[in-house]
């Protein structure tokens, strides 16, 4: 078994290469990992930090680099194409979320319970979690499980897990962070049962690099409302 982690990455210089690290480190027993790093299109020195560090040369690793910036929604989108894994987890490059947590993540996966899993930070509480991160994220998981009558708690998370095989027949296009949304709203249209399990977090602020902005929750409504009426699109 082989699974792909797939690390969108944009402006990342000062985190990328510990993060690979971390991801590199990390023990999944043995399951086969392959890293799928696409860089789209950084303006830092984040695409000179990947060519000079000294897992670039790494057989597991496969290194895509955007001419420009179209989101993270794209990187993804890009990442999964590559991939070639029974298994695709996704990882952000900030260290907001820790890769010591594959294994708890991968559990209800390889243990038949589910074909998608997704890490919760609310679960068991988030006291690091910002006050408005918290009721952006509620409101907009709320808006899911009204409309696709899912009892989801952090539909926004960045951590998402899945059998390969759970994409076939969807068509993903979004580029940007509605990415989250759509491909949760997708997944519940077709069908697919999401298990969530309990995550640590440990949120940047806007000036240490954070990019989601609260612009992008008007885009995640509308996806989800679109979703929901022409699920075909």
């Amino acid at each position: 078994m082989k699974l792909s982690i797939i690390i969108p990455v944009y402006n990342e210089e000062q985190t990328i290469g510990e993060l690979v690290e971390r991801v590199r480190a990390v023990d999944i027993g043995d399951i086969e990992k392959e890293i799928i790093i696409a860089n789209d299109g950084s303006s830092d020195r984040t695409k000179h930090v990947i060519e000079a560090s000294a897992w670039a040369t790494d057989p597991r690793i496969t290194i895509h680099d955007n001419p420009v910036n179209f989101g993270k929604g794209a990187a993804v989108r890009v990442g999964l194409k590559l991939s070639t894994g029974d298994i695709v987890l996704i990882q952000d490059a900030d260290l907001e979320l820790d890769p010591s947590q594959y294994m708890q993540l991968l559990r209800p996966i390889l243990d038949g319970a589910t074909d998608i899993v997704y890490g919760s930070r609310f679960l068991v509480g988030a006291p690091h979690v910002p006050w408005r991160t918290r009721v952006a994220n509620r409101a907009l998981t709320g808006i899911t499980n009204l409309l696709y009558g899912s009892r989801l708690t952090d539909m926004e998370t960045a951590y998402k897990v899945f059998r390969r095989h759970v994409l076939d027949g969807i068509r993903l296009r979004s580029v940007g962070f509605d990415f989250e949304p759509e491909l949760t709203a997708k997944l519940l249209v077709a069908g697919r049962r999401i298990i969530e399990v309990p995550i640590s977090y440990h949120p940047r602020r806007v000036d240490e690099g954070k990019k989601i902005r609260w612009t992008d929750g008007f885009d995640a409504v509308y996806v989800l409302v679109k979703c929901r009426l022409r699920p075909r699109l």
